[in-house]
């Protein structure tokens, strides 16, 4: 084990936002783009999808924290978390590539299907991202290096996402049009054979990058009750948790709605940028990551001076704000339109470094006051929170189509237009403001947290 206090490289901090670059891929795609990919291409209702993604969290929600425990609980000469990345990276791809796959069966053969690769998907990331996640808490026990490697972790992440979105388009009408026929069902599978390939090779860089340098404390004993029992009592978890829910909420919703929101209320054009036609989503969802790495870039040196809570809970009150004007522009204001997702997305990129840094405080929290340390589980519920999230905003995003009226590759009427504004605007600010509110109520701020790292210097020694 190296010691705690080594420093991180900038070649280790690079291996780790490997990994995220390699999520955020997938991610995005099943944000964006899997609840379209359903309806218009796989041939299933928004309603049916909706409730797919409620279902499936039912097992996810214990698949996470189940997860968390086993990685706790693994010891391999590579450290607890990083042989995951090994391990998952093939099966991860495989799996995703079925997800978008579209077998020639009955409609109820599809639904069923969908339920059975969905799930294996999740269960797949949850394999990858739980000890993924949890490794930045083993990483360094020094609070600027780990807002440093989630700072980098993040920037990676919506650079994957820019990737993700830039290749899209064009890789699904390569494959699609193979042989002079077009076939959606086939481009969809070989654009997501890309991705994985890909995927598969930055999760072992990552796993190859990366060094494990916290241990659990020598005398700890495992006993899984008393973890949980020391999680139950950690009331800055419990707050950071809502917190998160609400903010993946927030983002999963403006996500999943925005294709629908261009494909029917917009006229098909294009933007020429850099030398290359990108359609309207294409365009607004790049912007938005490129503002997310300005956001993430802007989290250290703001958190530094006003502290990581201030920060957060600033950023979603100006989210809040942008999110409800949104409501207020129409398909005459493209450019408005534009400059307001990126100072929305640069909001939310200041957040995702912050939120993840205190997973981290919050572990260390645990093990000042309870003497326990269980990395994998405390982190798992960040894996969990970001899944809710999205699966809630998921499930939401096609409830409120079929409320609206949605019907698929169909001309919309004005009542669905009107719905698909707001789901891009005043119902993402809604989760906005309640993320801010959880953070009101957390307390473990620079000045707790320096006390916390004394101390257990002191232990450790």
């Amino acid at each position: 084990m190296v010691s705690p206090n080594s420093q991180v490289s900038v070649k280790e901090k690079i291996g780790y936002g490997f990994g995220d670059f390699a999520s955020s891929m997938f991610w995005k795609l099943f944000s964006v783009y899997l609840m379209i990919f359903y309806t218009d291409v796989f041939g299933i209702s928004a309603a049916a999808v909706g409730t797919m993604f409620v279902v499936t969290r039912l097992w996810d929600s214990v698949n996470d924290p189940i997860m968390g425990i086993i990685a706790d609980r693994t010891e391999t000469k590579w450290g607890k978390f990083r042989p995951y990345l090994m391990w998952g990276a093939i099966p991860f791809a495989l799996i995703g590539i079925l997800t978008f796959t579209t077998p020639d069966i009955s409609q109820s053969n599809k639904l069923i299907y969908a339920y059975v690769t969905y799930t294996m998907m999740m269960m797949a990331y949850t394999a990858v991202n739980v000890p993924y996640a949890s490794l930045l808490g083993v990483m360094s026990s020094n609070s600027s290096d780990r807002t440093a490697l989630a700072s980098y972790r993040m920037v990676f992440a919506f650079a994957g996402s820019i990737f993700a979105f830039i290749l899209i388009e064009p890789l699904l009408d390569i494959f699609s049009n193979m042989g002079g026929e077009e076939n959606a069902k086939v481009g969809w599978t070989l654009t997501i054979a890309v991705y994985g390939v890909i995927a598969a090779v930055l999760f072992y860089m990552t796993f190859a990058w990366t060094k494990e340098r916290i241990a659990p404390p020598k005398n700890q004993e495992d006993n899984l009750g008393e973890d949980a029992k020391s999680l139950l009592k950690n009331v800055p978890w419990f707050v950071l948790l809502g917190a998160a829910l609400c903010t993946l909420v927030f983002n999963s919703l403006r996500d999943g709605a925005a294709v629908f929101y261009f494909k029917y209320t917009f006229e098909n054009q294009d933007i020429a940028l850099f030398g290359m036609s990108l359609s309207l989503i294409t365009t607004y969802l790049v912007a938005g990551q490129v503002a997310n790495i300005v956001g993430v870039m802007l989290a250290q040196p703001i958190s530094d001076r006003i502290g990581k809570r201030s920060t957060f809970i600033c950023a979603m009150l100006l989210a809040t704000v942008l999110s409800g004007l949104f409501y207020f522009l129409d398909e005459s204001q493209l450019l408005n339109i534009i400059i307001l997702q990126c100072c929305i997305s640069a909001c939310a990129g200041i957040i995702f470094p912050l939120m993840w840094s205190m997973y981290a405080d919050i572990a260390d929290f645990a093990e000042h006051s309870s003497g326990r340390r269980a990395t994998g589980l405390i982190f798992s519920s960040s894996s969990f929170a970001q899944k809710m999230g999205w699966t809630f905003g998921g499930a939401v995003t096609g409830w409120l189509l079929a409320f609206y009226g949605y019907e698929a590759n169909q001309l919309q009427s004005e009542e669905t237009k009107q719905g698909l504004r707001l789901m891009v605007s005043v119902f993402p600010a809604i989760g906005a403001a309640m993320s801010a509110g959880f953070m009101l109520q957390y307390k473990l701020t620079e000045n707790v947290m320096d006390e916390v790292h004394a101390e257990l210097a002191e232990r450790r020694k």
